[in-house]
């Protein structure tokens, strides 16, 4: 591997760069005419490539300014952003076509950093077990405990989903002001790529959500879903991953129609699941009723803990971890700061860190956040 200067050689404006940074911010056209001084129109023939070749460096440079990009981000040829058929995204009826535009371009700003990383470090295979034909409750069983045996996880809790998935080659991070309408977003990538939501309260929830991310990557490839039997499957399969059959239905107790809270608490702290998800696994194996789990669900909401429970202060959240290490490579090896990084992109460090985990300062040097006196660096191989 060698660096490099780079010097970005403007060429055409491409307004489908301008509708992505647009739509991360979640921006209207008006929004953007009012900041730049222009019409809703002329913004429009921009975005959609009908306002001819000659677009006024001052224009590019105020769209920039507004939307946190460098001017080059504009003139960049890059790989059109997963459509809402090829994310697989996690998200409320109700949810704003604003809130999922802005969460897919987030998505892709993000993706376009991974493909950076992959480029320059050396990431596990992309190994996750194809069981697309699985759509039956016993088959979907069978599947969670076959990837589980695939990658020599056995039958017991799982420590850390996040490290389940970056093992098997996929990227995780998190939006930080992303909206609760959403829950979750996967890319199925030749680099999977996991996004999860930290405006959940819940951790066990959020590790939830990256089981049911990683089922769409198992169960789902190729296959369109948001729809409520792909999103029942990936429940299905996140629930028997997280606590498989045999393991369960010996940990968990019932007295006939009454619940056994404090069997419930134990199994949730040693497998790390929310206690609504230990009594939708116990409804789903035929453990309880239907009314014992509906007694149950109300249980949670009416004492307060239908979004976070009572025990959940106790858990400390997941981090990605595979990103901080790769970013820590490239900035050891190559002296890349989050500075070099970020204009590697064509986008202002701000706009960076929203698709960012937090770094965590034993991780990086100092330098790292420094703004170094020197041109843009490129890293190549």
């Amino acid at each position: 591997m060698s660096m490099k200067l780079k010097s970005p050689t403007m060429t055409q404006f491409e307004g489908s760069q301008l509708r992505l940074a647009r739509h991360y911010w979640g921006k209207t056209l008006n929004d953007i005419a009012e900041e730049v001084g222009k019409t809703r129109q002329y913004i429009s023939q921009i975005e959609n490539g009908k306002a001819g070749k000659n677009i006024g460096d001052d224009t590019v440079g105020l769209l920039a300014k507004c939307l946190k990009v460098t001017p080059g981000f504009f003139y960049r040829q890059t790989p059109p952003g997963p459509s809402e058929d090829q994310a697989h995204f996690r998200r409320l009826a109700s949810t704003k076509v604003s809130t999922r535009l802005k969460v897919l371009a987030r998505g892709t700003i993000f993706s376009h950093l991974a493909n950076y990383i992959d480029r320059h470090v050396s990431l596990p295979d992309v190994d996750f077990p194809d069981h697309s034909g699985a759509v039956t409750f016993e088959e979907i069983e069978r599947a969670a405990e076959r990837t589980r045996s695939y990658w020599g996880l056995g039958l017991g809790p799982i420590e850390n989903m996040v490290r389940v998935v970056e093992h098997a080659g996929a990227l995780v991070t998190f939006f930080r002001d992303a909206s609760t309408e959403v829950d979750a977003l996967s890319i199925p990538a030749s680099r999977p790529i996991i996004v999860r939501n930290d405006a959940k309260e819940s951790p066990l929830r959020q590790r939830f959500d990256i089981a049911h991310e990683m089922a769409h990557l198992i169960l789902h490839e190729g296959i369109i879903t948001g729809d409520r039997t792909t999103e029942t499957e990936a429940n299905r399969f996140a629930s028997a991953f997280l606590l498989p059959r045999s393991t369960f239905s010996k940990a968990f107790r019932s007295r006939g129609q009454r619940l056994d809270w404090q069997c419930i608490v134990d199994i949730k702290m040693q497998f790390g699941t929310s206690k609504a998800a230990v009594l939708y696994r116990a409804k789903t194996l035929g453990l309880i009723s239907e009314n014992t789990y509906k007694g149950g669900v109300i249980y949670l909401k009416n004492s307060g803990q239908s979004k976070k429970e009572d025990e959940d202060c106790l858990i400390v959240r997941e981090q990605a971890e595979l990103i901080i290490k790769s970013l820590k490579v490239i900035h050891a090896h190559f002296g890349v700061s989050f500075y070099d990084l970020a204009d590697e992109i064509g986008v202002h460090p701000e706009l960076l860190k929203n698709v960012m985990p937090d770094i965590p300062e034993d991780e990086l040097s100092q330098a790292w956040y420094k703004r170094f006196k020197k041109p843009s660096l490129s890293v190549v191989q």
